[in-house]
Order: structure tokens, then sequence, then C-alpha cells
């Protein structure tokens, strides 16, 4: 009876997921350009909340450093695709480096060597800062994202510093970035369903008492924040091929802002809140862009005011913190 309904189980996921694709199918073939960027924006927002949640939301540690991460991913990504002619016209201030000027990379190869380098990254920055808890961990994550924003600005030769890449290979596409964000779902609800994911929440819920039951905190710690930031350069990787110009103003800490967002709007420790979050929250973002605008109602105008968006956000995720502390949906 038990592996009946595991197997019945395994085929609503397949069923599921077929379906989606067949609606993906008929999106891509019927939506105007513009329609297309935001739903592919809505894909690399699932993959970046659901990395953040890993962190945030299973295993308790409070990181603010995802907009650095993500920015280790778009640059590696970018560099690694784009032709070398067009790396030439880029780097007209100071030549790029020897070993990169020739280098270009089929896509894929290029998103996980992203990863990769950000995964890489976020383990030598977690060993020293995991140590920390709660305020004193998030501003040591959030110093080490400025940092890494800092140090992309002044490295002419292998960013282009504050002028930023253009002309990246618009490569992203809906089969790329909700593909992504499909085996990022898979892939967390296999962790989290296996003794790695029972020993993040351990944590989450109490150290001492996970510590008391043989869990390795320092390990676990580092697992978590290492596969998050993968999973963060993944999605920096997707966004940077999507929008074709990258520089290092994009990666402040409001963008990590708009994940965190996505994260507490949907619920710590869900993966479906996330995922319905991080829909609803990059299509809001597009529809509620004439609140920047002046507003002209043929009797009365409204002076435009910029930022007002994120104010509309900001009272909305206060609104959720007061009246619905668990999100949208509750943990999965």
């Amino acid at each position: 009876m038990k592996y009946k309904k595991k197997y019945k189980k395994k085929s609503n996921s397949i069923l599921y997921i077929c379906i989606f694709l067949v609606i993906l199918y008929i999106l891509n073939k019927t939506l105007d350009p513009y329609k297309l960027r935001i739903l592919n924006l809505c894909g690399i927002y699932v993959v970046l909340g659901l990395s953040l949640n890993l962190i945030n939301g299973f295993t308790g540690l409070f990181s603010l450093g995802h907009a650095g991460f993500m920015a280790i991913g778009a640059y590696t990504t970018a560099l690694l695709t784009m032709p070398p002619a067009m790396k030439e016209m880029n780097f007209f201030m100071q030549p790029i480096v020897p070993f990169l000027a020739n280098v270009e990379w089929p896509f894929l190869q290029a998103l996980l060597m992203g990863g990769l380098v950000s995964a890489m990254m976020g383990f030598f920055i977690g060993a020293p800062v995991l140590k920390l808890t709660d305020d004193y961990l998030a501003i040591a994550t959030l110093g080490f994202a400025e940092i890494i924003r800092v140090v992309f600005t002044n490295l002419q030769g292998i960013t282009n510093g504050a002028l930023g890449l253009k002309g990246i290979p618009a490569t992203t596409n809906v089969w790329w970035s909700w593909g992504m964000a499909i085996l990022t779902i898979l892939l967390l609800k296999y962790l989290m369903k296996g003794s790695y994911g029972i020993a993040f929440k351990s944590i989450k819920d109490d150290e001492i008492a996970a510590q008391a039951m043989g869990i390795n905190l320092f390990k676990h710690k580092i697992m978590s924040f290492t596969i998050g930031s993968f999973l963060a350069g993944i999605g920096g990787g997707l966004l940077g091929n999507l929008l074709g110009t990258i520089d290092p103003n994009m990666f402040r800490f409001p963008l990590t802002f708009n994940i965190l967002l996505i994260v507490v709007l949907g619920g710590l420790g869900s993966i479906k809140g996330t995922t319905v979050a991080a829909v609803i929250i990059t299509i809001m973002m597009e529809a509620l862009r004439f609140l920047d605008e002046s507003i002209n109602l043929g009797f009365v105008s409204f002076e435009g005011i910029p930022g007002m968006r994120m104010v509309v956000f900001s009272v909305l995720l206060m609104a959720v913190v007061i009246f619905r502390k668990e999100g949208l949906l509750k943990e999965s």
C-alpha cells in the first residue's frame, strides 16, 4: 500500500510537469517579446527564491549576500559565452586579460561554471562567517556581497569595471529559465526529504538539540550555504544572458531585498509558496510600474514618485509579517 501511494505520487508529479511544459510551449508561441521576458524573469526568480529559502528558510541562516553570488554567476557565464570580437568591443579602456580573450563556451557549460564559481566563493565566505548567528551573520554576508560588487567595479581587465558588459548572447529563453526552475524544485524536494533535509530543519529549530543528536552543525551549514550559492550563481547567469547587459550596480542590496521578499511572502521553508510568490511578485513589479510615473486621470493628475513600487512591496511585506507569519503557503 505504501509503495502504491509513493508510485501514484510520482506519477502525478510527472503528469503535472508534462501539463506545465505544454502550457509553457503554448505561452512561448503566443506571448509577445515583452511578456515572454516577464515569463523568463518569473522562472529565474523561482530559482533565486528557492536558493535563498534553502539558506534562510530551511536551515535558518540569516544571509543577505545573495546579490554578490548572483554577480559572480552572471559575470562568469557572460564572459565565457561572449564571442571574442564582442569582448574586444567592450574592453576598449583596458584590454581583457589574455586567458579570457578568446574563450567561448556553450551556454550550458558556462552556466554550470558560473554556478560552481559562486559555490566555491560561497564555501570560502561561509567557512569563517557561519560561526556567527542571526544579525551578525546577516551583516557579515551583506558586507561580503558589497565587497564583491566593489571588487567587480575595479577589476577593469576582467569585468570591464563600472562600464559593465554589453552584447551578452541572449541565450536564456523560457526553456532555460523554467527548465532550471523545475530542476531546482525537484532538487530541493529530494534534498529536504532525505537525511540532509532533516538535519537542515533540525538546525533551524534548535542548534543545541541538533548538535546533541550528533548533527555536525558546521558541515550542514556550509553545505546549505554552498548549494544556495551555486543556485544563486545559476540564477545570475540566466539573468545576465536574458538581459544582454550587466554592470556592478545591478547587484546591490535592493536585488537581495527582492529575493528576500519572495521568500518571506511565500513562506520560510515552503517550496510551493516560494514558487507562487516568485511568479506573483515578478508580475506585480511590472504591473505596478505606473506608480513610478505620472498618472493623469483627466480631471486630476499625480506626479510620479520614483521607487513607489518598492514602498508598496515594503508595506505588503510588513502586513504579511504582522498578520500571516507563515507566508502565503505553509511549510511544504
